[in-house]
């Protein structure tokens, strides 16, 4: 696959951006791009990896387009007076969102694994990848996470790869929609979970997924995955339910792996994962069920599964002192926050939560079931911390915030929670409070500072 066209993304660094950018740049693309934090003199390093990857950078003012054949990726969402957006209406140039590139790039592709979902996307689409590029598939991934996999010194933010395999893996997302623009050979329905859509909203756009795939590979698990895959022909089961064609048995969970034995046609195979949670093992057998459904050896499928090393910011260790362990981690939904809870609670030592909402918005979505989580899985020993929602600018409801979601949790809850504005407080209360055998788990999205935010604590730590 190759591409000669001269894009231009409005937001170069977002998590979503950056790996597309960089697919293009590797198919021969010209490929420039401006972003809010590089003005800011916020995350240098990734900015870097860029210019190195052959990218133009420049300020968020319009300079970086200067011809009519360039193409403007933005989001949808970014105004028509951001002097990007300004200067590419005038020039007649053309305007995409991402996710519509994405798509015009994946439905080319000759083969096609889509992954969707309220949770687990980005880990089963690193898995899928890993997968598929030991079983030398040469597989071209799409993530929206670094895949630690494939990073290394030289490629710190691996959150895509470029392969010559006619082999596309991608996350897609359901958040905006813009899962309706894919038509996926294999169509992977992880769950389906509050998150930014309604379930109404939720179970069209996930029954519509499933329909335009050939195959669907879907989780016996989840409730509202079994309602809506009911009868549908051309479809795998992944789960520990007792009818999934592929199910797991056995579950052995330890504090950083988790082990099972998988049940498929009558065959046995033994599945060691080195990252931990019943959550990985279902998100596992959602990514060996694909790898069968394209056609993989199994057992090789298998085999490499267990070389697969997570994500960045998926209960990701980022150190230990004093005997006090610190995680960052991408939780920021009820069913994400709950999984990683739970996989902390499996084992003794008290959890002191930090949190960081992803908006205002989503806390008018799911403000309240956030509380009902962080009140049913940590207990009265444990600490939970809120600060303010990210917020980047831009007209915003902010009537609802994280004070409400801390009420409600002292409400329901024995947890003993509390709102502090500002996140360098917060960090500090963290640190005061901590002891030897506590865990100190950094959660939220949207937000590229939360990964040096959980290492500062690590240091503070020392100190």
């Amino acid at each position: 696959m190759s591409n000669t066209k001269s894009y231009f993304f409005c937001g170069i660094g977002g998590s979503g951006m950056l790996p597309l950018a960089t697919i293009l740049a590797e198919q021969g693309a010209e490929v420039a791009g401006s972003d809010r934090a590089l003005d800011q003199g916020r995350l240098g390093a990734k900015f870097e990896y860029l210019q190195a990857r052959g990218m133009d950078l420049f300020a968020q003012d319009g300079s970086g387009l200067t011809r009519g054949e360039q193409i403007l990726v933005a989001s949808a969402a970014v105004e028509d007076s951001v002097p990007d957006v300004a200067k590419a209406k005038a020039l007649g140039c053309a305007r995409m969102t991402r996710a519509q590139l994405l798509a015009e790039l994946f439905n080319a592709s000759p083969r096609s694994v889509a992954v969707g979902g309220t949770s687990g996307k980005s880990t089963v689409t690193g898995m899928i990848g890993w997968i598929a590029s030991e079983l030398s598939c040469d597989p071209t991934i799409m993530n929206g996470a670094v895949m630690r996999n494939f990073a290394d010194a030289e490629a710190p933010f691996a959150s895509s790869r470029v392969g010559k395999g006619g082999l596309f893996i991608s996350e897609v997302d359901e958040s905006d929609g813009s899962i309706a623009l894919f038509q996926p050979e294999i169509a992977v329905l992880n769950n389906i979970t509050l998150d930014h859509k309604s379930l109404d909203e939720l179970r069209q756009l996930f029954g519509d997924f499933a329909a335009r795939a050939t195959c669907t590979v879907w989780n016996a698990d989840d409730p509202e995955s079994v309602a809506l895959m009911k009868g549908k022909p051309k479809a795998v089961s992944f789960g520990f339910a007792e009818n999934a064609d592929y199910r797991a048995v056995d579950l052995v969970e330890a504090p950083l792996s988790v082990e099972f034995r998988l049940l498929v046609k009558g065959a046995e195979y033994a599945v060691k994962l080195a990252v931990p949670g019943r959550h990985n093992a279902a998100n596992a057998l959602a990514a060996l069920a694909a790898s069968g459904a394209l056609g993989l050896d199994l057992e090789r499928a298998v085999a490499a599964i267990g070389q697969y090393k997570g994500l960045a910011r998926r209960f990701e260790i980022i150190g230990t002192m004093r005997d006090i362990t610190v995680i960052d981690d991408f939780g920021h939904n009820p069913d994400k926050i709950s999984a990683t809870l739970d996989t902390l609670k499996a084992f003794p030592g008290r959890v002191i939560a930090f949190f960081q909402p992803h908006g205002f918005g989503p806390l008018r979505v799911m403000g309240k079931e956030l509380a009902e989580v962080f009140a049913a899985k940590l207990d009265k020993e444990d600490r939970l911390f809120l600060c303010d929602p990210v917020y980047f600018g831009g007209t915003v409801d902010k009537s609802i915030g994280s004070d409400s979601v801390v009420a409600d949790v002292n409400r329901m809850g024995t947890v003993h929670a509390q709102h502090i504005a500002d996140r360098a407080e917060c960090a500090q209360q963290m640190v005061d409070v901590a002891m030897p055998g506590d865990r100190i788990v950094i959660m939220g999205a949207r937000d590229d500072t939360l990964s040096a935010f959980a290492a500062e604590i690590l240091e503070n730590l020392r100190r």
